[in-house]
């Protein structure tokens, strides 16, 4: 493969694909809207998973560094009723396939892997053009574009590139997280993180959760989870912290002082996380020169899978690419036709051991706490 491949976006996919692409000797050059690497938080704590997660890491070559960014004990789940009391705490050597990893710090290690200039910042795509034969114009908004021969949009759940093979766009699922966090809380909110403990921590109820897990540097990043229309959170001025919070806590009145902490005092401003996803099951057909891996192909509710079915996604593309060269488009067809297939398993199967609909009458810590007894019992 003579010209580079396109990737549009420098999530945890894209960066994997062009990695691999870089091992087996393919070139690439990568398209990101953010100004720079550190332009925004990268988001919390994900466990990794050593069925696709670290299968697309062993790809990079990148597995021993991987495991030098595991924080220890992070696996470590606890199951806590509304007043506190801790019911059931799985330990971390009964998750042990699944380490954690910040997400930022798993980022930067695929960054740091990469040739110099390969990410290309402050790149907003404005949409993508057919100009025939599989090659594709990019119209950047600051009125540039590039022309690519192989585009792949790793550009998440609102994909720009998207349009090129689907007019799927994402729905809202009906539950939205405020995210909080709170810092040196061992010191300044010691009720709160002796009920997370030393890794993961989960209060369900019907409609609502709240959890939260541990970071380095002694961390706890919460969310509120709550069942309700997008108009709800739209009636509430977010800008205003401590209104804001304590309104969402109101939903779990009566809940334990150290859970609600975790939404009323944390140490930055809430961020509304609202759940979108495609239809699931979605598929298209083979357009040529063009492909999406990762959310932008099939963006689910969170379930535990989404970064690392996206890793195994471009470390996969990658390597049929590579394997390939003289045959792109039979390379594109067989990725695709594999990743459907492993999307619609994930969607059915994806932490069915332990993550329930919080909609559900079942959401209970009762009936979680069936779900992981049979898993350590």
């Amino acid at each position: 493969m003579d010209t580079p491949v396109t990737v549009i976006g420098a999530g945890l996919g894209g960066l994997t694909l062009a990695r691999v692409l870089q091992v087996r000797g393919v070139p690439v050059v990568v398209y990101e809207a953010e100004s720079s690497p550190t332009a925004r938080a990268q988001g919390g704590m994900l466990d990794i998973h050593d069925d696709n997660g670290q299968v697309a890491l062993a790809a990079a070559g990148l597995l021993d560094e991987f495991r030098g960014i595991v924080v220890p004990g992070g696996e470590t789940v606890r199951l806590v009723g509304q007043d506190g009391v801790v019911l059931h705490e799985m330990a971390g050597e009964a998750v042990s396939g699944r380490p954690e990893v910040q997400r930022g710090e798993l980022r930067r290690l695929l960054l740091d892997s990469l040739a110099e200039g390969t990410v290309r910042w402050g790149c907003r795509v404005a949409g993508a053009t057919p100009l025939g034969g599989g090659r594709h114009e990019v119209r950047f908004a600051d009125g540039r574009s590039v022309v690519a021969d192989v585009l792949v949009g790793a550009d998440g759940a609102w994909s720009r590139v998207r349009p090129l093979v689907s007019d799927a766009v994402p729905g809202y699922v009906g539950t939205t997280f405020v995210e909080t966090y709170l810092f040196d809380a061992d010191t300044r909110h010691p009720a709160s993180a002796r009920v997370v403990g030393g890794g993961s921590m989960v209060a369900p109820s019907p409609g609502k959760e709240i959890f939260a897990h541990r970071e380095k540097g002694g961390t706890l990043h919460a969310y509120a989870a709550l069942s309700r229309p997008q108009e709800w959170f739209a009636a509430i001025d977010f800008s205003d912290a401590a209104a804001s919070t304590a309104r969402v806590a109101r939903e779990f009145a009566g809940w334990a002082p150290e859970l609600l902490a975790l939404i009323t005092d944390g140490d930055v401003p809430p961020v509304l996380r609202p759940h979108h996803a495609l239809p699931a099951g979605l598929r298209w057909g083979r357009v040529p020169g063009v492909t999406l891996v990762g959310d932008a192909a099939h963006l689910a509710a969170p379930n535990g899978e989404g970064a690392n079915l996206a890793m195994l996604d471009g470390a996969e593309l990658a390597g049929v690419l590579a394997d390939h060269p003289e045959d792109v488009e039979g390379a594109l067809g067989a990725f695709e036709r594999a990743m459907f297939e492993r999307c619609e398993e994930a969607v059915t199967f994806a932490g069915a051991e332990m993550v329930q609909d919080i909609d559900s009458e079942d959401n209970t810590p009762q009936a979680m706490l069936e779900l992981l007894t049979q898993q350590t019992g």
